[in-house]
């Protein structure tokens, strides 16, 4: 039978992801609008939402924190174009973003020695096949796969090569190890429900050796340029952006800032984004239709949590006809408006991709749920229907 109890927000796509309970547009009518991004006071502004992001994210205060435009496809691309080539690197990759790194490394910059360390959806590459003495690319998060590292243990201390991890659906939800990090990037549009536009650059002391010290054989545009003369443009980690950011854009990041101080920074930021994927895997285990992409439970996902449909009446019909099933269920629950935007990624086997970001409340999720299971035998009572 059809639920009665519905989320209060329906909100579950993968980005741009809910707004923090609570959100309005009165939050951001402190916002420096028609005033220059350059003035002292907006500057200002700016640095705090990287200042505060340090304190929430526990940054070390001797890594470089700046806003760069394109989201984190920007930042990551700045970070790719300006310091990969001064030594060979290890590529990986197990969704579409990751694939994504490893065809701009490989067939737009050209490295000569690249190294792909691949795996398919739901699962891992070899961790423990990396060498360190090369730089390493790869997503601590997949979020069109909904499989992540579980932890840092698998990152060399003692490496000679720098770390590049785009965590873009990790940060804020996920310990990221720092210290093992040397370039990290993320956008404001994923676990905090900030606006897209800006992405976030995080550097080691380490990487800012590599930025001064070695110029790429390749051309840089404007918006990739780190540094100047040989030396990094400092500004850019003080408020001083590349472009011109949209100021209402920065005083949402504020507000979600704020918020996640209110919820226990990290930790409480953490404990609701685990509570969502807590909630879905008590769900699933109970239920015989549905199954985490993501075979490993030390690597599900808490943000991105990706499930394909196992019933027979589905899994074995032809991917294009599973990939209408999931339109089909996913449309219904739009219809219904108890969930938005569910659908797996297109380059994603077909599934479903409910995210379950911290500003998600755990009350929301388990509401869906029953909802998950109307949906689906809606679908499969048309299947039976069918097949008679």
């Amino acid at each position: 039978m059809k639920p009665i109890a519905r989320p209060d927000r329906p909100f579950f796509g993968s980005g741009p992801t809910a707004k923090r309970p609570g959100w309005s547009l009165s939050g951001l009518e402190g916002a420096m609008l028609g005033r220059s991004h350059r003035d002292a006071v907006a500057k200002a502004r700016i640095n705090e939402v990287i200042e505060r992001s340090r304190q929430v994210l526990g940054i070390p205060a001797d890594y470089r924190l700046g806003i760069l435009p394109g989201s984190d496809t920007g930042a990551f691309e700045a970070a790719m174009w300006s310091m990969l080539g001064a030594r060979g690197v290890d590529l990986l990759a197990w969704e579409s973003f990751g694939e994504g790194w490893v065809t701009d490394a490989t067939k737009q910059l050209k490295l000569g020695d690249a190294r792909t360390l691949s795996a398919d959806y739901g699962e891992l590459p070899d961790l423990t096949s990396v060498d360190f003495a090369r730089d390493v690319v790869f997503t601590w998060n997949g979020t069109t796969s909904g499989v992540r590292v579980p932890n840092g243990a698998w990152i060399a201390a003692d490496r000679q090569g720098l770390t590049f991890c785009d965590a873009t659906s990790a940060a804020f939800a996920m310990d990221l190890p720092w210290s093992k990090l040397d370039v990290t990037t993320w956008s404001w549009q994923k676990v905090l429900g900030g606006e897209a536009q800006h992405g976030m650059l995080a550097l080691s002391p380490r990487a800012v050796e590599r930025l001064e010290s070695y110029k790429p054989a390749w051309p840089l545009p404007k918006l990739f340029r780190l540094t100047k003369g040989g030396k990094l443009i400092e500004g850019i980690f003080k408020g001083e952006t590349i472009n011109t950011p949209s100021m209402l854009a920065v005083e949402d990041a504020l507000d979600g800032l704020r918020w996640a101080e209110q919820v226990g920074g990290l930790k409480g930021l953490i404990a609701r984004s685990e509570a969502n994927l807590a909630a879905i895997a008590d769900w699933v285990a109970s239920t015989a239709w549905v199954d985490f992409l993501a075979a490993e439970p030390s690597t599900r996902s808490c943000t991105s949590i990706c499930l394909k449909i196992v019933d027979p009446r589905v899994a074995s019909l032809a991917e294009s006809d599973q990939q209408k099933v999931v339109k089909e269920l996913a449309g219904l629950l739009a219809k219904e408006q108890v969930a938005y935007d569910i659908a797996g990624y297109r380059d994603a086997p077909p599934g479903l991709r409910i995210w379950g970001g911290a500003t998600v409340d755990v009350a929301d999720t388990k509401a869906l749920l029953p909802w998950l299971s109307w949906a689906f035998g809606e679908v499969a009572s048309r299947l039976d229907a069918e097949a008679a």
